[in-house]
């Protein structure tokens, strides 16, 4: 038989899949500046290696 009533636990189900997508994002987003900052570091490294050689 299908069962009666509210559905249970969705509303905590949900609650729960918002706060782990928030969280990886995140880490994602973390993740994304942490290399954007070291192709700068490497580029400027790099720049300024270039430029003493001349």
């Amino acid at each position: 038989m299908a069962k009666q009533g509210k559905e249970k636990n969705t509303r905590n189900k949900n609650k729960h899949t918002e706060l782990i997508e928030r969280i990886k994002n995140k880490k994602r987003s973390k993740k994304e500046l942490r290399t954007e900052r070291l192709k700068a570091i490497t580029k400027a490294a790099q720049e300024a290696a270039s430029k003493e050689i001349l």
